[in-house]
């Protein structure tokens, strides 16, 4: 593709995904489909263009006024994903001299705002929990994360796939906690490989994977995952399991629970009951109250542990959005708990980095629900022989940052109920 033609491509991209109507990932996506004549190596710059702009949006913006010509095109210059002379090949003489000028710019020149480029209203409560780390944070959180991969232990051994990507020139290394993790340095095409298609491998955060390690699930247990989605941790938990007892997997979109059958296919696992439920106190959670080992709620929230991967996230989330997720997660948690059998075990999680969707929820779980004991998360984490399974908690809660263990941002809480 011509280097003209690619940037105006690049700037119509930027347009679309800046109006913030849709998720980044579904815009992207549109726009591939419409427009099928595109290579991959096109996509890949196209993508990651979109995703740069997202990611630096208040730096870009800084500098964007002192160009010329068209907003989204003088940001799709700034982050464009593709090699410079290729890009420079693109622009005016009077386009090469901004663009100069803008890299010349030294990062400590700059506003603390334009460098962290993050929005007001999640500066403040980040700063509270990390202090002197909230600019590590906040760097690593505009840089894109690494691809981890879970080796599925049914059928495969983490250092036979290690050993079988190798010859197949992909580059991995065992995640630091997970022990069934691979981390990639790539973004390596991965549907075409053998090893996926026989499902020995899925695309999961390491952090996700230590989610369903800390529910630990015994062969022949009746476990529940309350908010499947995809199923991601479903299949973590099925293969820990063995494929033996019964897991079911929930949610109220019939939509996303699709996307888990032809995974769930791959994955050989026969103890898997995926579940349409109309809201969390359907029918079918009323039949199983008081039955089940362990339930893990993965609830709905900001998303806001993911934005290496979901850069747009930052600018869609707001506090009234935030404040409508806290009802709904303390509710989700309450009605999953009832499915707790006494001596069973309950997790609540999210993938966001707010106090009020984490320890706040579990403290006012705590002061509504009688019952249950605490238990600290690096207790749940002993079985798993981890490294250092301390270093991933914050008092009795596993709390996971982007900057510190390399993983997307988590939360988890344990109970055992009495």
């Amino acid at each position: 593709m011509h280097p003209k033609a690619l940037l105006d491509a690049c700037a119509e991209l930027v347009g679309l995904t800046l109006r913030l109507e849709h998720p980044a990932d579904s815009v992207v996506s549109r726009y591939f489909r419409d427009h099928r004549q595109l290579g991959p190596r096109e996509r890949a710059t196209l993508a990651e263009t979109t995703y740069t702009v997202l990611r630096h949006k208040l730096r870009f913006e800084h500098f964007a006024p002192s160009g010329s010509g068209p907003r989204e095109r003088r940001l799709a210059i700034l982050g464009f994903a593709g090699p410079r002379d290729f890009l420079k090949s693109a622009l005016n003489d009077q386009e090469k001299g901004w663009l100069d000028a803008c890299d010349g710019v030294r990062d400590e020149d700059l506003l603390e705002r334009h460098r962290h480029s993050l929005p007001e209203w999640l500066v403040q409560p980040l700063r509270e929990q990390l202090g002197d780390e909230f600019m590590a944070l906040a760097q690593v959180l505009n840089e894109p994360a690494p691809l981890d991969l879970r080796v599925n232990s049914l059928n495969s051994k983490r250092e036979d796939i290690q050993k079988e990507l190798k010859a197949v020139g992909i580059a991995s290394q065992p995640t630091p906690y997970s022990p069934w993790g691979l981390r990639l340095a790539g973004k390596p095409a991965l549907t075409k490989l053998e090893a996926f298609t026989r499902g020995a491998i899925e695309v999961q955060d390491e952090g996700s994977q230590l989610l369903a390690a800390l529910v630990d699930p015994k062969r022949g247990e009746m476990v529940v995952d309350f908010c499947a989605g995809a199923g991601g941790k479903t299949l973590a938990l099925g293969a820990a399991m063995r494929s033996t007892g019964r897991l079911y997997a929930f949610d109220t979109s019939a939509h996303r629970l699709d996307a888990l059958k032809p995974r769930l296919a791959r994955s050989g696992l026969s103890n898997v009951h995926p579940a349409a439920i109309a809201h969390e106190r359907d029918e079918r959670i009323k039949r199983l109250a008081g039955k089940i080992d362990r339930v893990l709620v993965d609830a709905p929230c900001s998303g806001l542990g993911t934005l290496r991967r979901n850069p747009d996230l930052k600018w869609r989330q707001s506090p009234q959005a935030v404040a409508e997720l806290t009802v709904k997660q303390l509710a989700i948690l309450r009605s999953a708990a009832r499915l707790v059998k006494p001596g069973g075990r309950l997790v609540y999680a999210t993938c966001s980095l707010l106090r009020e969707e984490n320890e706040g929820i579990a403290e006012a779980f705590a002061q509504a629900e009688a019952g249950w004991k605490l238990v600290p998360a690096v207790q749940a984490l002993a079985p798993l022989k981890l490294g250092d399974a301390q270093a991933l908690c914050r008092g009795d809660f596993l709390r996971l940052w982007p900057h510190r263990h390399g993983t997307d941002g988590f939360f988890a809480a344990v109970w055992e109920r009495t």
